[in-house]
């Protein structure tokens, strides 16, 4: 038997159209509403379930129009799979009037209770639900858990009702002292103050969910349970299971070596960190950190953070970097800054920043005629930080995002150095108006309880007339760019991207491989353009005394070729207690 090309097709085209028939005759359903609204409509579904649903909605949408005792009055089927429905609407009721009550002024106005909503208007009781939803939320809100509203004084006129609202806020209560019931070492009382959750403030239940939130965002505290509230007394008291977490470190490494240049003289090079959380559980936070890995380069980085200042919720934060750069220039950058929890996800600081760079050697610069890349400058700038962060854990994040942002904007003034020609200073300008942002996202994507992505994208700008060497942004190492040494790439603007699969094979450990992709310029050297690029694997591990990392990368750049010689390998073991 032979089936040519047009006989398939008209087989096709008919099964097609038996098809559609017969679901169409297999879902019909045929909708007729008489009443003080009158109108008919066909709808074809899928089942029975679908059909229930489908008139359920109509009924609903009917009773939300002021219709409350519409419903279906005949339900007829004219075959297994076509159904005719018949609803009445009956009478529309209106509110006539709906009065405020006793419901506080207060109240009326954080509801937003408009009378004019409910004169005159259809019944509808999802808007009344809704405003007693409000009035429950703002009470729970100001410290009146168990309040209570209903309708009072309920009158049926013809074609309509008349109510009053009737408001039982209960017991008034309070905050009381907040009880940490895990191992942590840290102060009740600031821990209250930090979430905001203060001895004798009024009860606020949206304050209980947000505290639980802002918990996520403190890297030394470790949720270890389910938090539990309990009233007594008209106070309230909230127990949080939270343990400190094994996250302060020292570490260091020191190197004693013949120095070359020097004879007879022995070279000491190395680096030392020391990271202190929560100090005497008041949430002091300190850093150092301090590396030399050459003759005549080092840098040094302190920092230090104390929270609540005077009882208030004004965190102040300093810091100081130094930087010298082998036998060019020594910077210094010193910043105060102001912080305030805005949210449990958002802060917000604002700062003051002096930087100051000076020449280091100027010796072979005695015969230059023109002003070198790096000089003597001072930048006294103001700013403000934002930070946002909404991750699942603040110190070993799988799911979640943060993100951050920073802007500078001040007076920089260029200095005359002595050791150089003074005619090189006559053409620039001493005073100029400097200012810079850097912005940066990072995702954590979990796929599986396995595997997981990271997602990271950071970018900066800087603006001057006069852009010195010793004063652009300084990238390259284990945290910007992996593949080229700390500090490699000078950058008056940038942008990277990097993606990093990961596999977790423990609780805080995995494997990873990354790409890093980066667009720098440095308008310092006649405005040169960089592309660099990195990738590589490595590895990171939890033990019981610590951490371990291992990143083994290569990287290519405008002056750095691909190339295992050139590889870099990034690794470093950090005692925790």
């Amino acid at each position: 038997m032979v089936i040519d090309g047009k006989s398939l097709l008209t087989c096709v085209i008919a099964l097609f159209w038996i098809s559609v028939v017969k679901g169409v005759e297999n879902d019909t359903l045929f909708i007729q509403v008489h009443g003080e609204k009158e109108w008919q409509e066909t709808a074809f579904l899928s089942d029975s379930l679908a059909k229930h649903r489908y008139i359920q909605d109509h009924l609903q949408r009917l009773r939300t129009e002021g219709y409350l005792l519409a419903g279906v009055v005949s339900s007829q089927f004219g075959s297994p799979h076509r159904q005719s429905v018949v609803i009445q609407t009956f009478q529309r009721f209106e509110w006539v009037e709906l009065r405020a009550g006793n419901l506080p002024e207060s109240l009326l106005l954080r509801s937003g209770y408009d009378p004019l909503a409910f004169e005159r208007k259809p019944l509808n009781y999802q808007a009344l639900a809704r405003l007693f939803e409000k009035v429950l939320d703002q009470s729970q809100r100001t410290g009146y858990p168990f309040a209570s509203i209903r309708l009072d004084s309920l009158a049926r006129s013809e074609h309509g009702f008349a109510a009053s609202l009737n408001f039982d806020p209960g017991p008034f209560i309070r905050f009381d002292t907040l009880n940490i019931t895990g191992n942590s070492k840290t102060k009740p009382i600031f821990l209250a103050k930090t979430l905001r959750v203060v001895p004798g403030d009024p009860f606020s239940q949206r304050q209980v969910d947000r505290s639980l939130q802002s918990l996520r965002t403190i890297p030394y505290l470790q949720v270890s349970g389910e938090p539990s509230l309990s009233f007594q007394n008209e106070e309230a008291t909230l127990y949080l299971p939270v343990n400190d977490r094994r996250i302060n470190s020292i570490d260091g490494i020191i190197g004693v070596l013949p120095n070359e240049i020097e004879g007879n003289r022995l070279l000491v090079t190395g680096q030392f960190d020391v990271v202190l959380y929560n100090v005497s559980g008041r949430g002091r936070n300190y850093r150092i950190n301090w590396q030399r890995l050459s003759q005549y380069s080092q840098n040094l980085r302190l920092h230090a953070v104390e929270p609540m200042i005077f009882g208030s919720d004004i965190d102040v934060s300093a810091s100081f970097f130094l930087l010298k750069e082998d036998t060019t220039f020594l910077n210094r950058d010193v910043r105060l800054a102001l912080g305030y929890r805005v949210n449990p996800r958002l802060y917000l600081s604002v700062f003051n920043r002096r930087q100051a760079g000076d020449l280091l050697s100027t010796f072979h610069l005695r015969e230059s005629t023109e002003l070198p890349a790096a000089a003597d400058f001072r930048f006294a700038n103001y700013g403000m930080d934002l930070d946002f962060v909404d991750l699942d854990d603040a110190f070993f994040p799988k799911r979640g995002s943060k993100a951050d942002l920073e802007i500078g904007i001040g007076n920089k003034r260029l200095l005359q150095n002595t050791g150089l020609p003074p005619q090189l200073y006559q053409n620039n300008l001493t005073r100029t108006l400097q200012y810079y942002l850097e912005a940066g996202y990072s995702y954590y994507h979990l796929w599986s309880p396995t595997l997981g992505t990271v997602f990271h994208v950071r970018a900066g700008h800087m603006e001057n007339p006069n852009l010195l060497l010793n004063d652009l942004f300084r990238l390259g190492g284990l945290h910007t760019i992996r593949g080229f040494n700390e500090n490699h790439f000078f950058a008056s603007q940038y942008a990277y991207l990097t993606i990093e699969p990961r596999f977790y094979f423990d609780t805080s450990s995995y494997f990873l491989i990354f790409a890093d992709a980066g667009a720098l310029m440095n308008r310092v050297n006649v405005s040169e353009r960089d592309l660099p690029y990195s990738f590589g694997g490595g590895f990171r591990m939890q033990t019981k005394g610590g951490l371990f990392h291992f990143v083994y990368a290569l990287g290519k750049s405008a002056d750095q070729p691909l190339g295992f010689n050139y590889s870099r390998i990034h690794f470093g073991y950090t005692g925790r207690f």
